[in-house]
């Protein structure tokens, strides 16, 4: 185990946001075999972001992912929406909330994804907030955090 993570462990057992509450490596991706539909909230249209090349390697792969940002129109030549809440309205639930907001935003985007009943909230890689476990956890999802939603389907492919 390298330190970086050793110290979210050590950070999650002081919370109460333990390791027990996230899905493991292995969890995670069968998470991602079963899903179908990614809500990607941060969605850039910028190429050099990270949300806008994961977004695209998802839906190389099949998946059906909808953008949800304020802002802007289309990301990727697809309609987005402001707020999760109007994005599951508009289209249904979503079977992973991938995160690509800084941390500051995800204890309210995980109360979004419990209260619109959303499968897992996926906070990505260097996306760390304790708060938004305990209450995706609390609200029954499945929850991965620092953990990027594209190379954890290449590992699972390989």
């Amino acid at each position: 185990m390298d330190q970086e993570q050793r110290g979210i462990e050590l950070i999650e057992e002081a919370s109460g946001a333990g390791p027990s509450t996230l899905l493991s490596d292995t969890d995670a991706m069968q998470l991602l075999r079963e899903a179908r539909r990614i809500a990607v909230v941060g969605a850039s249209s910028l190429p050099w972001r990270a949300s806008n090349s994961v977004m695209r390697y998802l839906l190389a792969h099949d998946y059906e992912c909808v953008p949800v940002t304020p802002k802007r129109d289309v990301v990727l030549g697809l309609p987005c929406y402001d707020t999760l809440e109007a994005a599951v309205a508009a289209t249904g639930p979503f079977d992973i909330v991938d995160v690509f907001r800084r941390p500051e935003y995800t204890p309210d985007i995980a109360r979004s994804a419990v209260s619109t009943g959303c499968g897992a909230l996926w906070l990505q890689q260097g996306v760390i907030s304790t708060e938004a476990v305990r209450i995706a956890h609390a609200g029954g999802l499945a929850v991965v955090m620092d953990r990027c939603t594209a190379v954890m389907h290449r590992l699972m492919r390989d």
